[in-house]
């Protein structure tokens, strides 16, 4: 069995979606912070882990632009929202990501999402605006399932991709960086698993032995 450090590289896949105020990562409110440790079992095929997330307080002068939240549905001042400080859930979602890299073998985390430089971008402004000393996550490299889904699937567009690759999406539940995450871990198991199924096809000649 390839251990997963083996198959990226010392990379550890982990799919990140944010929910944001805006789009500027340095002016803009991160309202929302979710992760998942891609697996590997025993045979070598990938899998989501547990969802992790996280209702984060905007920081002190943070911008919230009106139709992000009409687009995502947060309501940042609901008093039932159980939001945590920035550094609080930095800790709380990246301690187990570098458990993880230890239990692997892993060198460093690679981000995964859904057009990914955009979570990577506010991702590292929130590592930045707290001072997190001992971030998991390449600075610059990441998996985009927006490129990978227009790859396999010729969609770009989360829904679709995820529509075309056979798996379930509910509407109602999108733009939740919880269910996004999850259904990006899902996509993104599904085509590096089918891109090995199709390898283990193509090692077989049309008699049923081996190239």
């Amino acid at each position: 069995m390839m251990p997963i450090a083996n198959r990226f590289r010392g990379f550890l896949p982990v799919v990140v979606d944010v929910e944001t105020g805006g789009f500027n990562p340095a002016t803009d409110a991160l309202l929302e912070l979710a992760v998942c440790i891609i697996e590997m079992d025993g045979e070598g095929w990938l899998r989501p882990g547990q969802v992790m997330m996280r209702h984060i307080k905007p920081f002190e002068g943070a911008n919230i632009e009106q139709a992000a939240l009409e687009f995502n549905g947060i309501r940042p001042d609901h008093p039932l929202r159980p939001s945590v400080k920035e550094d609080i859930a930095l800790r709380d979602l990246l301690q187990p990501v570098r458990q993880e890299l230890r239990d692997t073998g892993c060198k460093r985390a690679v981000l995964v999402g859904h057009n990914a430089h955009f979570d990577l971008s506010f991702l590292n402004a929130i590592i930045q605006r707290v001072g997190y000393k001992r971030n998991p996550f390449h600075p610059f490299s990441c998996f985009d399932t927006a490129t990978l889904g227009g790859l396999a699937y010729g969609q770009t567009v989360l829904a679709r991709a995820v529509d075309a690759a056979g798996l379930a999406w509910d509407s109602g539940q999108a733009h939740s960086a919880a269910y996004d995450t999850e259904r990006t871990a899902a996509l993104f198991c599904t085509i590096v698993n089918r891109w090995r199924h199709l390898q283990d096809l193509e090692s077989h000649d049309d008699s049923g032995g081996f190239r």
